[in-house]
């Protein structure tokens, strides 16, 4: 079996949606983001966004391999919220994504069967309203050289097709590639079996 070297993510917020449950109002977003601190940023500008609102509850899935998620009930009974919408992220099955779901409250309560329900279908909601794409897991690899292989070392890009990120092409010359996973153990042989030609993990 091949390991997989792709996930789903989104690439800008969705639109938010609305859904509506006995005068209660839930707004949910999608976000991506690639940090905690992403997560806090986003957060903070929907509370600024939705002053008046109740409830901001939400869940986050980072990473790609290693996966890091968290889950928010906001004030609301115990995984009536940030779990449902977690389950969400998880069917759907994307990752790098924040999905906020902000409640006003309008006078009758739910019970937390109707909670689970209204925020888990906000987040599908939400979900469904988002365009998920698919992106490759890359290995970014650091090359040093002199100067005198530049001709080399361009010529296996070129030919590899490889994405380079960042250069510094002097006398020592480091360049920055991104390969795709799959593809990276085969590049890094490639560049390692060439005298005077450094490689390394970023």
């Amino acid at each position: 079996m091949t390991e997989k070297d792709t996930y789903k993510t989104i690439e800008k917020p969705s639109e938010s949606v609305l859904f509506k449950d006995k005068n209660s109002k839930f707004f949910g977003y999608a976000i991506p983001v690639l940090n905690e601190n992403d997560v806090k940023l986003n957060l903070d500008k929907l509370k600024k966004e939705h002053h008046s609102a109740r409830h901001w509850c939400y869940a986050y899935q980072l990473g790609t391999e290693n996966i890091t998620y968290r889950t928010n009930d906001d004030g609301e009974p115990n995984n009536s919220a940030g779990l449902p919408i977690y389950g969400q992220i998880q069917s759907f099955e994307v990752s790098n994504i924040l999905i906020v779901v902000v409640r006003y409250f309008g006078g009758v309560k739910l019970g937390v069967g109707g909670l689970i329900n209204a925020y888990k279908t906000t987040a599908q909601l939400t979900l469904e309203a988002s365009e998920i794409i698919e992106k490759t897991i890359n290995v970014n690899y650091l090359i040093s050289f002199d100067y005198k292989n530049m001709n080399t070392v361009m010529r296996i890009i070129k030919e590899r097709n490889l994405n380079i990120i960042n250069q510094k092409l002097e006398l020592n010359c480091k360049i920055t590639i991104s390969v795709r996973k799959k593809d990276a153990q085969s590049v890094f042989e490639t560049f390692h079996r060439l005298f005077e030609i450094g490689i390394e993990t970023l």
